[in-house]
């Protein structure tokens, strides 16, 4: 079996439910949301991200003669026969991919049968909580060099195969110009980037050698790693050979800095290939980058036209998860709601509204029940999948590249004040009063909550 489109991945209480539901007939129509808590406290917003795996995971759902086969000792035979022709034939509305939300606001919701839409829940977290992650860490660079490449470096420090190639989409969705995982480049249809090791280098006897071997063998793009020994005097050889690789009419397209002090290197680097004549060789920076050493180099004016960011790109390294949660809003037609202390959940079949001032600046969000219609707001989520499957023209399939100019076009109608890497204040999102109205009514059917206060153990 195929670990990671297996349906066996999962958390095993699902499957105890999914038998109990069996077994007493709970086979009703049930709603499912996915929110996210609170922000971290270096994240003004969150970037959606992971639709597209997610509605994949839905349309190819179903277990085969091999795990059902593994699953029979384990379950009873009612669980196995229902397993035996499972198949996800719910509807999903979510926001699409690329859009910025906040706290509270419901980026996905699952209608289906009750077994259907708890089984589910599991790899949906999974998938959407992580690309989402690793997005809303990449928008950060693209905040702050909007024109300079970026490229993810992180697949050899990411956590495992999937996360590695999931980290590479997600941050091209978010702006990044593409990445060094190739794999990641095929199956996404993403520009892919690469340079040399050091060892390239070390392996020649000669280092001006290893520059002209390998731009000889990519006379076309070939940037040249010059830190393995003398920074500076490496810059030197480059502007050497470069005359001799003009005669044959190649260019040397750039050079990288991959370690010590990247903005006064570049600087001194960048006077070297300018009086040199080579005022169009780029020069590329990577070392233990994140957005926060990003922003420095090119506030301080370092002459740097592109990053590498990888480990701490890859793992969010300053915030490696956020609080997000997959909670039943609606069962046989009544609205259900949470109300476990510090985690309460609003009830409901849910819409977010985006309301703009004259300038297309966003201003604040409202979260109400889907059947309001709050005419001077934009309803953030739409219909992705019916009856199992996705809906044509809609945009939980839109290439990744549409994707990505529309979520560095969201940029542009955040707040000034989100946009900054230091922490904001909250950006305003407000319940709407049916939705409290409606909480309330839960509430009142369900009884006062008990005081742990007068409790005795």
């Amino acid at each position: 079996m195929n670990p990671l489109s297996s349906p066996l991945l999962t958390d095993h209480y699902q499957l105890t439910m999914l038998e109990s539901y069996l077994q007493q007939g709970m086979q009703e129509t049930a709603v499912f949301e996915l929110f996210f808590r609170k922000l971290p406290p270096t994240r003004n917003f969150l970037v959606a991200a992971g639709l597209e795996q997610a509605l994949e995971f839905l349309e190819n759902l179903r277990f085969s003669a091999g795990e059902l086969a593994w699953l029979k000792p384990r379950f009873g035979s009612v669980l196995v026969n229902y397993l035996e022709q499972f198949r996800f034939t719910g509807d999903v509305h979510a926001m699409p991919e690329g859009t910025l939300f906040f706290p509270d606001e419901p980026i996905l919701r699952i209608t289906a049968p009750l077994p259907q839409a708890q089984f589910v829940e599991s790899r949906l977290i999974n998938l959407l909580h992580f690309e989402t992650l690793i997005a809303s860490k990449a928008a950060r660079s693209v905040l702050v060099a909007p024109s300079k490449l970026l490229v993810d470096f992180g697949m050899r420090r990411a956590h495992g195969a999937e996360a590695a190639l999931l980290a590479a989409r997600a941050s091209y969705l978010a702006g990044f110009s593409g990445t060094s995982t190739v794999l990641a480049a095929a199956i996404y249809g993403m520009p892919s980037f690469g340079t040399v090791a050091h060892s390239y280098i070390q392996a020649h006897t000669d280092e001006t050698a290893a520059f002209e071997h390998l731009v000889r063998c990519h006379p076309k793009n070939s940037t040249l790693l010059i830190d393995t020994y003398d920074t500076e005097a490496a810059a030197i050889k480059v502007v050497t050979l470069a005359r001799k690789l003009a005669r044959d009419g190649i260019e040397v397209s750039g050079v990288r800095l991959d370690s010590g002090d990247l903005g006064m290197h570049a600087r001194r680097v960048r006077r070297i290939l300018d009086e040199g004549r080579l005022e169009k060789t780029r020069i590329f920076a990577s070392g233990n980058l994140n957005e926060n050493r990003v922003h420095e180099l090119i506030s301080s004016g370092a002459p740097i036209d592109g990053f590498g960011v990888g480990t701490a790109l890859d793992v969010s390294s300053d915030a490696p998860a956020l609080d997000c949660a997959y909670k039943l809003q609606e069962y046989a037609g009544k609205a259900r709601r949470k109300r476990s202390e510090g985690k309460a959940t609003w009830p409901g079949r849910k819409q977010v509204y985006r309301k703009y001032d004259p300038d297309g600046r966003a201003v604040r969000d409202v979260v109400a029940l889907e059947k309001d219609d709050l005419h001077e707001g934009e309803p953030l989520i739409v219909p992705m999948m019916r009856n199992g499957q996705r809906i044509d023209g809609i945009n939980g399939n839109r290439k990744l590249e549409v994707i990505r100019r529309q979520t560095v076009a969201n940029y542009d109608r955040l707040p000034e004040s989100l946009r900054s890497l230091e922490t904001a204040c909250a950006y305003p999102v407000e319940i709407s009063p049916s939705l409290q109205a409606l909480a309330k009514k839960v509430d009142d059917e369900c009884g006062p909550i008990t005081s742990t206060r007068n409790l005795r153990v």
